[in-house]
């Protein structure tokens, strides 16, 4: 049996999965044989794989409201061009000021990949988590939210957020042998994701990539597709799938250290009545 964690993005919203993540290590479960997120969603999750339990909470509650992370001023610098200070946020804070354990994330013996969405194609690229070398720009890569980030090249193929083109990537992990997947939504059950207003904008500014502008036209079909199908999924009891009840009108870029705490803390409520459910899911 082939064990599966799949943690969707949604930026700083994202602190509800590692609220989850939390409670998970805090209860000594084992960590998965495979484990797939999407922007946020992964860059906040190798975190819950290198076992830094509340390290994400100490990020966010530390620098939402720190310019160097976040803020207009990153994206009007032309040497930065990104809402979020990518030297600061993916150099700085896990080197310095709060480390990341690279060791313990070395040492985790499961699959991590990442997704980012190929400009060219269109499509979703399945990448594994370098545990050291080139860890920071595959996180750029499936963190870059068009407009808010440049495009991040991989080995010279232009890419952008994966969640413009697989969101909730629990197809991906059913695909490589995960017969027992638990998802993390950052999104309540009842959501329902509405066509893009600015659509034409994005058309407009990525037309030398047509095959990116189709998938972003198909994305609100898609995404709303994906988590049907998942809950489907869950009813036939092969996912076990936790959201949150309210997101708390966190947005991306929630900079209201109140509204993080308690959506942090929402997720680990969550990850605690999901415990037993998750621990005979994973261990039967």
């Amino acid at each position: 049996m082939k064990t599966g964690l799949v943690l969707e993005g949604g930026a700083l919203r994202t602190i509800f999965s590692s609220g989850v993540c939390d409670a998970f290590l805090d209860s000594g479960l084992p960590l998965p044989d495979y484990t797939i997120g999407v922007s946020a969603g992964i860059a906040y999750g190798v975190s819950y794989l290198s076992r830094q339990s509340r390290r994400n909470l100490q990020l966010v509650t530390r620098f939402a409201n720190d310019h160097r992370y976040m803020g207009w001023r990153n994206l009007a610098n032309p040497r930065n061009r990104s809402y979020f200070g990518l030297r600061f946020a993916y150099d700085t804070i896990p080197n310095e000021l709060l480390p990341f354990n690279y060791d313990a994330f070395e040492a985790y013996p499961g699959e991590v990949e990442a997704v980012v969405t190929n400009l060219d194609t269109g499509k979703a690229d399945y990448l594994p988590v370098p545990r050291r070398t080139n860890w920071n720009t595959l996180l750029q890569a499936t963190c870059a939210i068009p407009l808010m980030f440049p495009i991040i090249r991989l080995n010279g193929v232009p890419c952008l957020d994966g969640g413009c083109s697989d969101a909730i990537p629990w197809k991906r992990a059913m695909e490589v042998g995960c017969d027992r997947v638990v998802v993390i939504l950052t999104r309540e059950r009842d959501y329902i994701k509405k066509p893009d207003r600015t659509l034409r904008v994005f058309a407009r500014i990525f037309r030398k990539y047509p095959n990116f502008v189709d998938t972003l036209r198909r994305r609100t079909d898609a995404y709303n597709a994906c988590r049907e199908e998942l809950f489907a999924l869950e009813r036939e009891g092969k996912a076990v799938v936790i959201a949150p009840e309210d997101t708390l009108g966190c947005s991306r870029t929630e900079k209201d250290l109140d509204k993080l705490r308690a959506l942090w803390q929402e997720g680990y409520f969550a990850g605690r009545r999901a415990l037993a459910q998750v621990q005979d899911f994973w261990t039967e």
